[in-house]
C-alpha cells in the first residue's frame, strides 16, 4: 500500500510546503524517518543518494520547532526595500576597492572591516550541520519553500560567502539554521550565534562530519549545544569506523537503513577500466567521444572526479585543449565561480564538470549521464558518493572507474567495501599499453585477515610483488 505524505503526520503547513516542492509521495527513507522524527527519537539513517534525505529530516525537524519565535526584522518592508538599494549601491562602489582589498590579502582571507553584530547572539531552533557548502545551499533551498508556507525562517551560514549578508540575514530572525562548521564557529566565536537553544541537531553526510577531517570542528560546535535535544544521523553511508562515536552521542536512536554499509544504487551502472597513468586522459577522450558503454549517444553531463585540486586543473586544461566545454570544482575557488560553474554545468552548458570530493556530495544536478573516476579514491566511501551523483531518480546513469597499476589497493578495498566486484569494461577499439593491470576475474570480495607477518609480504613493487599479486 502506497503511503502519503498526510499519512505519515505532518501538519497542513509542512503539507502546503510539500506540494509547492513539487513531490506527491514520500521515499522509503521519508516513509520510515518522518514518523520517527516526530516521536523525538534520535535517529541514525542510511540511504542512498538521491532517495530524498533532505525532506525525510527537513519536514519533521520544522514541525517539531513550530511557528517562529524570533525577532521581526526592525524596519518595515518598505524601508527594508529602499535599504535593500541603498546596499546594492553601496557594494557597487565599494566592490572594485573590496576585489583590490582581496588580491592584496590573498584569496580566503577574512576582510578584517568590523561588522555590527545584532544587539544579542541568535538562537535557533534547530541547527542542520553539513561538510560542503553546494549542499548546505540544497538543504536550504528546499527549508526555505517549506517555511513560505510555516511562517519560520532557514538561514544559511557557510564559507566562501559574505560575512555581512549573512549576519543580516541571521538579524532578521532563525529558526532553523543551516550551517557548514567553519563559518559557525566563526559567528560562534564573534558572538553572533548562539546554539543554547537548539532542540534538534542534523549531521547531514554524518560519516563524513563524524571523521577525523571535521570532528574536532563537529566537537567543538556539539559542546555549545544543550544535553537535551534530539540528534539526526543521515547519510548515504553509516560505517563501522564511526559506531562508537555514534553510541555516545545518541539516546537510544532508532536505525533506518534503506541501504547496506557499502550498498551501490542499482540504477547505476558501473565499470572497471584497467588503464597507466599515462593514458588516463586520452581513454576519458575517446570514451567520451565515442558514448562510452553507450556507444553512438555523446554524453551531455559529465562529472569527472580527481584526487587532487592541481590534477583538476591539469585535467580540465588538456580537456579544454582538445576541444570539449569544461569547468572545475575545488575548494580553492571562490564560491561564486562554484555557483556559476555548477549553473553552467546543471543548464548543459558544459558538457565536462572536473571535481575534487567536494563534489562527491550535495551536487543536484539531473541528468548527469556518467560519472567518471579519473583517479580512484583513497576512501571507499567516497566512491559510493561520487557515483550516486548519477543514476539519480529513477534514471539510469554510468561510473567509469580508470584503475592504473598503482591504483590497486584503493581498488580493492572498495571492492571490500561494497562486498562486490566492479565488471571491467574496455573500450572497443581502443589502444591500451601493456603496462596495465587486468583483475583476475575470481578475486575475493573478502578482506584477507592480516597477520603480525604479513606486512612483509605486502611491500612487493609491480605486478609480480605482494600486494598486487595476491589479489591480481
Amino acid at each position: 500500500m502506497t503511503t502519503s505524505f498526510a499519512e505519515l503526520g505532518l501538519n497542513e503547513q509542512i503539507l502546503a510546503g510539500v506540494d509547492a516542492l513539487g513531490f506527491t509521495e514520500p521515499t522509503p527513507v521519508q516513509a520510515q524517518s518522518i514518523p520517527l522524527v516526530l516521536e523525538g527519537r534520535d535517529i541514525v539513517a542510511s540511504a542512498q543518494t538521491g532517495t530524498g534525505k533532505t525532506c525525510a529530516f527537513a519536514l519533521p525537524v520544522l514541525q517539531l520547532i513550530g511557528a517562529s519565535s524570533s525577532p521581526e526584522a526592525p524596519t518595515e518592508a518598505a524601508d527594508e526595500t529602499n535599504v535593500g538599494a541603498e546596499d546594492a549601491a553601496s557594494a557597487e562602489q565599494t566592490a572594485p576597492r573590496r576585489r583590490r582589498r582581496r588580491r592584496r590579502r590573498g584569496k580566503g582571507t577574512p576582510d578584517p572591516t568590523p561588522i555590527q553584530a545584532p544587539d544579542k547572539p541568535v538562537a535557533p531552533a534547530a541547527l542542520v550541520v553539513t561538510p560542503t557548502r553546494e549542499l548546505a545551499q540544497q538543504i536550504e533551498r528546499v527549508t526555505t519553500v517549506v517555511c513560505e508556507h510555516t511562517g519560520q525562517r532557514s538561514v544559511i551560514v557557510m564559507g566562501g560567502a559574505r560575512f555581512d549578508r549573512q549576519i543580516a540575514e541571521l538579524s532578521r530572525g532563525c529558526d532553523l539554521l543551516v550551517a557548514t562548521p567553519g563559518r559557525l564557529i566563526d559567528l560562534m566565536d564573534r558572538k553572533i550565534v548562539d546554539l543554547s537553544q537548539v532542540r534538534v541537531l542534523v549531521l547531514d553526510e554524518a560519516d563524513r562530519m563524524l571523521d577525523m577531517g571535521f570532528w574536532p570542528s563537529v566537537r567543538r560546535i556539539m559542546q555549545a549545544l544543550p544535553e537535551k535535544r534530539q540528534n539526526l544521523l543521515f547519510s548515504a553511508t553509516i560505517p563501522p569506523s564511526i559506531k562508537s562515536t555514534i553510541d555516545a552521542m545518541l539516546h537510544d536512536p532508532a536505525t533506518v537503513e534503506i541501504s547496506r554499509v557499502g550498498e551501490t544504487a542499482d540504477t547505476v551502472e558501473e565499470h572497471l577500466c584497467p588503464v597507466t597513468q599515462g593514458q588516463k586522459t586520452q581513454l576519458l577522450e575517446a570514451l567520451i567521444r565515442t558514448g562510452g558503454a553507450e556507444e553512438g549517444t555523446v554524453p551531455e553531463r559529465v562529472l569527472v572526479f580527481c584526487r587532487t585540486k592541481h590534477r583538476v586543473d591539469d585535467v580540465s586544461k588538456v580537456l579544454k585543449a582538445a576541444g570539449f566545454t569544461v569547468d572545475v570544482m575545488h575548494a580553492d575557488r571562490r564560491q561564486e565561480a562554484r555557483e556559476k560553474a555548477l549553473k553552467r554545468f546543471r543548464e548543459g552548458k558544459v558538457q565536462l564538470l572536473v571535481a575534487t570530493d567536494v563534489m562527491s556530495r550535495g551536487i543536484d544536478v539531473s541528468g548527469i549521464d556518467a560519472v567518471v573516476n579519473y583517479d580512484v579514491p583513497m576512501d571507499p566511501e567516497d566512491y559510493v558518493h561520487r557515483i550516486g551523483r548519477t543514476g539519480r531518480a529513477g534514471a539510469t546513469g554510468h561510473a567509469y572507474t580508470f584503475v592504473a597499476p598503482d591504483e590497486i589497493t584503493p581498488l580493492r578495498e572498495i571492492e571490500y567495501f561494497t562486498k562486490k566486484l566492479i565488471p571491467i569494461w574496455d573500450l572497443p577499439g581502443f589502444a591500451y599499453d601493456s603496462g596495465r593491470i587486468i583483475p583476475q576475474a575470481g578475486r575475493s570480495t573478502a578482506k584477507p585477515m592480516r597477520t603480525m607477518f604479513s606486512g612483509s609480504r605486502s611491500r612487493g613493487r609491480g605486478p609480480a610483488g605482494g600486494r598486487y599479486g595476491r589479489h591480481y
